[in-house]
């Protein structure tokens, strides 16, 4: 598993990275070699943030803790990384055999004008749009912890889609009217 960390608004000594380190690679069990962690330190009004990114198996999983103690950040990030892929057990499962691995995510950054108006574009994303069936977006959403996901839908021959949570807690599904 490869390991990225990034620290915002604090400086934490390399034991801190080590034992997080040690920690995520308990989820390396369940992804190949290719694996990737990101892990996001951050302190707010006393409190120590985690947040834990790991791609595997073509799917993202993320969680975000924030707790009195940077140690126990980490720890309960990684639990809930683990809660989501025991959760989701039997659908991962069939996934892993399918094509893993084959997302690629390439991030842009703008810095906005100082304009009127404040409809300027400040983040573009260029993501490869994987076939999935309508089940599997919705669960890769809950995954992410996103209110929406857009995706290749498999159910109506690969057409663009994106499912979404709507305010009433079910799910609704966007689609190509043509």
């Amino acid at each position: 598993m490869k390991f990225q960390y990034s620290e915002k608004k604090v400086k934490l000594p390399e034991n801190v990275h080590a034992y997080a380190e040690k920690k995520v690679m308990k989820l390396a069990r369940y992804f190949e070699e290719d694996a990737e962690a990101l892990i996001v330190f951050s302190v707010e009004k006393n409190r120590n943030n985690v947040e834990l990114t790991v791609h595997g198996a073509g799917t993202w999983f993320r969680a975000r803790e924030s707790t009195s103690d940077m140690f126990a950040s980490i720890d309960a990030a990684v639990g809930t990384i683990e809660g989501q892929i025991r959760k989701n057990k039997t659908r991962l499962a069939r996934r892993l055999r399918q094509d893993a691995f084959s997302r690629t995510v390439e991030e842009t950054s703008f810095i906005p004008d100082e304009g009127e108006d404040d409809l300027s574009i400040v983040r573009v994303k260029k993501f490869y749009f994987k076939p999935m069936t309508r089940e599997e977006a919705a669960m890769q959403m809950n995954l992410l912890e996103h209110n929406f996901f857009a995706f290749r839908d498999e159910d109506n021959n690969g057409a663009f889609a994106v499912v979404y949570r709507r305010n009433d807690g079910g799910f609704g599904l966007l689609e190509d009217a043509e």
